[in-house]
């Protein structure tokens, strides 16, 4: 554990936060695409499979329950909550996110640490990562009709992946023969998706504007 590592956990909880905040509270998911809760709620079940298996510290664990739980739960207010799921935009929600899952099994497949059952659901679930975040900034990008929460929720996605970079660099520097490929490349393409949306929102913030993307 270092700073970044912990500072990009924190970031990453703060984003879930903030959309459970948003859903639960306003009682609203506009601007939330369902496809890509749907996307996470399937990362953190095929990541953590050893949850129940492995046991690596109280704080690792706690982690685990807590993105799960709440993934599955994002999923679920939008579905079936009889006020949450009519604020939900299906016709502008649109991406074809199953798309995304024969080729993030297939490279899982071909390009693992380990030819078992749980590592390659485990480089699934990191190809799967990188591009999760596709069907929410198209979603955006159609509406361009962006609340505060959703922005924050996005920014805290993307800041969150940044701080796990810093956390590879320092650890590469640090430890002896610390070479991940895999999540390094797939972290590197995720943050890239969101330069866009970091442009736009420092530029929406430094101005005193409402954010909106191009379409």
């Amino acid at each position: 554990m270092n700073i970044f590592r912990l500072a990009g956990d924190m970031t990453h909880l703060a984003s879930v936060l903030v959309l459970l905040l948003k859903i639960h509270t306003i009682k609203s998911c506009a601007g939330v695409s369902l496809k890509t809760q749907e996307l996470y709620a399937l990362v953190f079940a095929t990541r953590y499979l050893d949850i129940f298996v492995s046991f690596y510290s109280v704080y690792n664990t706690l982690m685990k329950l807590i993105f799960l739980g709440s993934s599955f739960s994002i999923v679920w207010y939008i579905r079936h909550h009889r006020i949450v799921r009519r604020s939900y935009d299906k016709d502008q929600d649109t991406f074809r996110h199953l798309f995304l899952l024969l080729p993030c099994l297939l490279l899982a497949l071909v390009i693992n640490e380990k030819f078992t059952f749980r590592e390659v659901m485990w480089a699934f679930s990191i190809y799967l990562e990188a591009v999760a975040i596709l069907p929410q900034l198209v979603l955006l990008q159609r509406t361009r009709n962006i609340d505060n929460l959703t922005g924050q929720y996005v920014l805290l996605l993307g800041a969150y992946r940044a701080l796990y970079i810093l956390n590879w660099i320092y650890r590469y520097f640090t430890e002896d023969h610390y070479v991940h490929w895999i999540t390094w490349v797939a972290g590197i393409i995720q943050t890239l998706l969101y330069a866009d949306f970091f442009y736009y929102y420092f530029q929406s913030w430094k101005n005193n504007v409402k954010l909106e993307l191009p379409a």
